[in-house]
């Protein structure tokens, strides 16, 4: 059966909040989406009933840990990882990836390369930069062809062919295009060269079933708190690989994986948070995707429920991606800038940008706003994106990025703003 929007939208309680009489539509989701009240439940509970550190010989610690190591198995499940000990967690995607940088560094030497692109959010460019700084890296930038807004794989063959090229960071989707990279042919790719690969999947994990054995990256990041989740990020890594990297820590902490990379107390209740949401798309796997278990013979119970329901979203939010592009092409004036052909939706994430020739996108933004319209203009920390598209200067994009609970109904209010102006 299709997913039932009504009843989706009922689980969330945001949804229903109203201003001065007039709802709230949230398409602020690429920064972070609303979450279900089974998430708020959990993160409440933990705060009430257990709320202590890990590692005590007492009931409440007790009860913690299992909180804790239930969250690590969910994301586990989630991405398919072998083990929950391949799941380290963080306050977001950022601050987990930098504290992996550190450790990561220590495989480099100077001289050796890296390549880093012109589609990524920042959080997966500054921070090797930074470190190919501190070693003495050559840094290799790879380009987006700004007419089919997707990478050019001859390109990567190029840069690595060159030789010396020993890590690469690249996004599952971007944050600010939509568009869906072929990760699985690019890690493939950069494995073949000897080097490490770092998928950002922040913007893909919302919107589609992933599969951290199929890509075959070494490393791979989401963020929680835009899959329906409280505030916490989290970073996949093979447990060998885990082990046999150096952890800055503490000296009295846990020496095992992931937690000798989790310093200090991490935030409980937001793990707790974290179990709320993946229990959140189990039930949208049970209730409403049970059609789409063919497509994943290989798995079984809560993997197979995330699975389902992550392709039942998918599947649901290329009809609003159609939808929204094909409004606002029809606007004089607005140009989209990514994926526009309506039989590529399967190419890009419902995240969607575009720029209005008579209005800078703060503009445009602000009179969304004032409609109680929620959407993001600027660059959101895609910089080298908007550098890319000369868009700079004049102020980069208006982002618009629905997910699973918005209607097509919702995306035509935003039409009708946009196309007033």
């Amino acid at each position: 059966m299709p997913l039932n929007i009504d009843t989706i939208r009922e689980q969330f309680p945001a949804l229903s909040i109203t201003d001065s009489g007039k709802r709230r539509i949230y398409l602020d989701n690429p920064a972070g989406t609303q979450v279900p009240q089974r998430v708020v439940d959990r993160m409440s509970d933990y705060l009430i009933r257990c709320n202590a550190n890990r590692g005590g010989q007492f009931v409440t610690a007790r009860e913690s840990d299992k909180i804790v190591h239930d969250a690590h198995a969910a994301i586990a499940d989630l991405l398919n990882a072998h083990s929950p000990d391949e799941i380290v967690f963080g306050p977001n995607m950022t601050s987990v990836t930098y504290h992996l940088a550190r450790s990561l560094a220590k495989l480099f030497q100077p001289g050796d390369k890296l390549i880093v692109t012109r589609m990524d959010h920042d959080a997966n460019v500054a921070p090797w930069l930074q470190m190919a700084e501190d070693i003495g890296m050559e840094v290799l930038w790879w380009n987006f062809n700004t007419d089919t807004y997707q990478f050019d794989l001859e390109d990567l063959d190029k840069l690595l062919k060159g030789g010396g090229v020993r890590f690469a960071a690249v996004n599952y989707a971007s944050n600010a295009l939509g568009t869906i990279n072929d990760v699985k042919t690019i890690c493939r790719m950069i494995r073949e060269a000897g080097a490490l690969s770092f998928i950002d999947a922040v913007q893909y994990v919302p919107h589609g079933p992933t599969d951290v054995q199929e890509i075959g990256c070494d490393l791979l990041a989401c963020s929680v708190y835009k899959i329906y989740g409280g505030h916490q990020g989290a970073v996949w890594a093979r447990k060998t690989f885990l082990e046999s990297l150096y952890a800055y820590k503490v000296r009295p902490a846990n020496d095992a994986s992931p937690w000798r990379f989790e310093t200090g107390t991490q935030s409980h209740e937001g793990q707790a948070g974290t179990l709320g949401a993946m229990e959140y798309l189990q039930w949208i796997g049970q209730e409403m995707a049970a059609e789409y278990a063919n497509r994943f013979p290989q798995f079984s119970g809560r993997r197979l429920e995330l699975h389902t329901a992550m392709a039942a979203i998918k599947d649901y939010e290329e009809t609003l991606s159609k939808h929204l592009i094909a409004g606002l092409m029809d606007i004089p004036g607005v140009t989209v800038h990514g994926i526009t052909d309506p039989q590529q939706m399967h190419f890009r994430v419902p995240t969607i940008a575009f720029t209005h020739e008579n209005r800078s996108p703060s503009e445009v933004a602000k009179a969304l706003g004032e409609a109680h319209i929620f959407v993001w203009s600027g660059h959101y920390y895609a910089i080298e994106v908007i550098g890319h598209l000369g868009l700079s200067d004049s102020g980069g994009m208006v982002r618009v990025g629905a997910g699973h609970y918005n209607t097509v109904e919702e995306l035509d209010e935003l039409l009708k703003v946009v196309g007033g102006l």
